[in-house]
């Protein structure tokens, strides 16, 4: 999935629009989500998705999986705001909070009505946040992303580190494919106890091989005269666009004003 997303970030078709032009974008709208009530971050959410699936072209099934991946975390973390537990001698405390509920033992156990709004307010801000994350970073190379943010005064030293973090995910994820074909190939799942062995030296062997990759980088940059800043280089020319400056001016208007219409209803 990572290595599609750089894929992605490279080929899309908001491409040629300047990084900052759509950097700008999605802060605008990350301010906005996290000052919003839950149907402007709803709006911000198949807005800012317009612009990457039908403006950017990133595929739907991509776009999608990405959305899914993010909801299954706040599927898990549902439950602990959504059930709750009193004991029974303080039941007159939420009688208009509990929609249902069962006693085990001297405790009550319910469904909290306070936790389902807080739960729902919860994914609409998480799911426009998201957008707003996906957007970049599918139309935006991660490389280019650096470059733009130390133009505008972010330390080198945070950029490379990044850049550095960046470049190890792909290394984790494809020693850690390499491990686990192996050890599937030698059946070494095919039940509970052997399975957890092998997961176990696939950690450890990835842990070891990273070790392994940090030093061959370090000993191939001072090798080549590292002078303490990463220098990337790129000839693709970008352009400003009006036609999309209008248009994210005048969504972030409208949002901001159906916020404003909301706060003082």
């Amino acid at each position: 999935m990572t290595l599609q997303i750089d894929t992605l970030a490279y080929t899309n078709r908001l491409r040629w629009l300047a990084p900052e032009q759509k950097l700008l974008l999605a802060i605008a709208l990350l301010i906005i989500t996290a000052l919003a009530h839950p149907p402007v971050q709803i709006l911000i959410a198949i807005w800012i998705s317009t612009w990457t699936v039908i403006y950017a072209r990133i595929p739907i099934q991509v776009y999608v999986k990405l959305i899914y991946i993010a909801t299954i975390f706040w599927l898990t973390s549902l439950p602990a705001l959504v059930i709750n537990g009193i004991h029974i001698n303080h039941l007159n405390l939420i009688k208009d909070d509990a929609i249902m509920g069962l006693n085990i033992g001297s405790y009550y156990l319910y469904i909290s009505q306070h936790g389902i709004e807080q739960g729902t307010t919860i994914f609409t801000r998480a799911i426009a946040s998201l957008a707003c994350l996906y957007f970049v970073m599918l139309t935006i190379p991660f490389t280019e992303l650096l470059q733009t943010l130390r133009r505008y005064g972010f330390p080198i030293l945070f950029t490379d580190i990044l850049l550095l973090m960046y470049r190890f995910i792909f290394v984790l994820l494809n020693t850690a494919r390499e491990l686990w074909i192996a050890q599937q190939s030698r059946n070494g799942y095919r039940n509970f106890t052997i399975g957890i062995k092998s997961l176990s030296l696939l950690i450890g062997q990835l842990f070891k091989r990273t070790l392994e990759n940090y030093r061959q980088i370090s000993l191939s940059l001072a090798s080549r005269g590292f002078n303490g800043e990463f220098q990337v280089w790129h000839s693709h020319r970008y352009h400003l666009s009006k036609r999309y400056a209008i248009e994210a001016i005048f969504g972030c208007l409208i949002l901001i004003g159906i916020e404003l219409h909301l706060t003082f209803i």
